[in-house]
């Protein structure tokens, strides 16, 4: 008699031999057992495959919107409909041939219509067509507007005279006059001070700018209209003036 029979024999009743057990281990906890083998010995694989990155190409637009052409109409006022057939050479040029755009003009509904193509290649040129229009239809010339296609960090803020302060009859019409200045001297000097374009139109006043040089110019137009002198704006805008060329 071998050992190995006296070691069995010797085992109680209620103790299961390994090596005699015909108990079998469930399939999942197999597949587990050599997943964690081949995981172990693949280890050294595994780290050379998480250095290499997956370079992928880049999408265009149109690959990105799955094919489907994408639309923007922007309404034109009536005191811009003038303008705008005086200047569609002008707008037209950038929106075709730096943004890829088709762009055409709804006489019917008076608003002019912009749609990508296959050729567009910014995701994001339909919006920036959109609001280079838009600018042109607040009252922005087109060399002034072409900026928002060029620079990303250009906005737009509007906001009405009575806004600031409750204004009517002629204290609304000085408060008017006192933003624009004789010939608009005062206008031009907050533009150049802040480095930014400033539109009148009525009792709106609209800005394009970055958002410290809007900042700076929205509070020299509410001094005006609250009241403040033109000489201490001017004064004001001087110093902002000193302190932006020092900053640039």
């Amino acid at each position: 008699m071998t050992m190995e029979e006296d070691s069995s024999n010797s085992l109680p009743d209620h103790v299961i031999d390994p090596s005699s057990s015909r108990i079998l281990q469930s399939k999942s906890i197999q597949a587990e057992d050599a997943a964690m083998t081949e995981y172990g010995g693949d280890e050294d694989t595994d780290d050379m495959n998480v250095d290499e990155q997956p370079t992928f190409q880049r999408l265009s637009a149109h690959a990105a919107r799955g094919g489907k052409a994408e639309y923007r109409r922007i309404r034109c006022p009536a005191h811009r409909y003038t303008p705008l057939r005086e200047s569609w050479d002008s707008l037209l040029t950038p929106l075709v041939e730096y943004l890829k755009l088709q762009v055409r003009f709804n006489t019917r509904t008076r608003s002019v219509e912009m749609k990508t193509s296959r050729h567009t290649l910014d995701t994001t040129s339909l919006q920036k067509g959109a609001d280079f229009i838009s600018a042109f239809m607040l009252g922005f010339e087109p060399q002034d507007a072409v900026a928002l296609l060029r620079l990303d960090d250009l906005f737009i803020e509007s906001f009405k005279v009575t806004d600031v302060k409750i204004l009517r009859g002629d204290h609304l019409s000085r408060a008017i006059g006192r933003v624009a200045g004789q010939d608009g001297k005062t206008r031009f000097a907050i533009e150049n001070a802040t480095r930014t374009r400033i539109v009148i139109a009525d009792q709106r006043i609209h800005m394009l700018g970055s958002y410290g040089n809007i900042r700076q110019a929205r509070n020299a137009i509410c001094d005006l209209i609250l009241g403040a002198p033109p000489g201490k704006v001017y004064n004001n805008m001087r110093n902002v003036a000193k302190r932006m060329s020092e900053r640039y």
